[in-house]
């Protein structure tokens, strides 16, 4: 069962007040909802719908709001994944259910698209977010490449009212049309697990922060070893250079030549080529710190330089002592 599934499963066991009845359907029906409007004025909702849990929460939550009868019919697709259908079909009461939810349209068989909760207290609010999550919505696996959270809309008004909704609780939704309708997503983790704890989904939000603490300390720790990396490369880099600078004064110059506190340095680093800056520190005979044995280490890359320069040598680039190390 992928993680939206198993999200939608544990909130459809969620118990509420009737006003949040309301709400949740409301979102539902807006979605799925289905008017039929035969030549008597009779009316049929059909409620189609692919997850049975969603399913079955559709179900019971006309017959809080109904005492009229309903048919549960499943159909299976023939194309792509042929996942069953569920269809939540109710014969008699539509017009006085609608009436209820004030989803009535104008024309008196339709299901209005305008998401008109203004007046509503903020756990309706939050039901009918997680109603429209359970009709069309989708997260991905915190475990996936991004973070993403989806409603799809058939409107453009009940897109709208939806980010409206979101706002209110700081989600920040965005709005994208798609050619079947509208898209509101989120693609913040934050503001996903937000939206995960608004709809009820405690286990499927305390899942994704733990994902998302993992993949955070994981990156964070890829990045520092990269730092490292990047510095050690730095350092045998510059090691290979002094090297090769310390070994062309004591052929081209005489390291006899050189004052005693570069010529020990000079030495020493010969003697101990693999050693950090830090262990060549301590075998100096005379204490020095860090950034002084890395002051003496200049002056002899500039005496170096200095001289080739004169000589007409070519100095080795950086790439060039880099590509040895390989």
């Amino acid at each position: 069962m992928s993680f939206a599934a198993r999200t939608k499963k544990e909130v459809t066991l969620i118990t509420q007040k009737t006003c949040c009845d309301q709400a949740e359907l409301t979102a539902i029906l807006q979605q799925c909802g289905i008017i039929r409007a035969f030549d008597e004025g009779k009316l049929v909702l059909d409620v189609a719908i692919e997850n049975a849990a969603t399913a079955r929460r559709i179900y019971v939550l006309i017959k809080n709001l109904s005492d009229e009868s309903l048919e549960v019919l499943v159909q299976r697709k023939m194309r792509l994944k042929k996942n069953n259908i569920y269809i939540v079909r109710m014969r008699a009461g539509v017009e006085s259910l609608l009436k209820k939810l004030n989803l009535l349209g104008q024309d008196r068989c339709s299901i209005a698209q305008e998401v008109g909760l203004k007046r509503r207290n903020s756990c309706c609010k939050k039901a009918f977010l997680r109603g429209a999550f359970l009709a069309s919505g989708s997260v991905n696996d915190p475990d996936s490449n991004s973070y993403h959270l989806e409603i799809a809309c058939h409107y453009e008004a009940h897109a709208q009212g939806l980010c409206y909704l979101m706002d209110e609780f700081s989600l920040k939704g965005k709005m994208i049309e798609r050619k079947k309708g509208f898209i509101v997503y989120i693609k913040e983790g934050e503001k996903i697990v937000d939206f995960l704890g608004l709809i009820g989904a405690h286990q499927a939000l305390l899942h994704f922060e733990d994902v998302r603490i993992v993949k955070g300390m994981r990156n964070q720790v890829n990045r520092l070893v990269n730092c490292e990396t990047a510095n050690l490369n730095k350092t045998i880099v510059a090691a290979v250079r002094q090297l090769d600078n310390i070994r062309f004064l004591e052929k081209e110059y005489g390291l006899e030549r050189l004052s005693p506190k570069l010529r020990i340095v000079a030495e020493m680093r010969l003697q101990n080529p693999d050693v950090t800056l830090a262990e060549l520190c301590r075998l100096l005979p005379d204490q020095v710190s860090k950034s002084g044995l890395n002051h003496r280490l200049r002056k002899l890359d500039e005496l170096a330089t200095t001289m080739k320069n004169q000589m007409g040598y070519l100095e080795e680039q950086t790439g060039a002592l880099a590509d040895r190390l390989v």
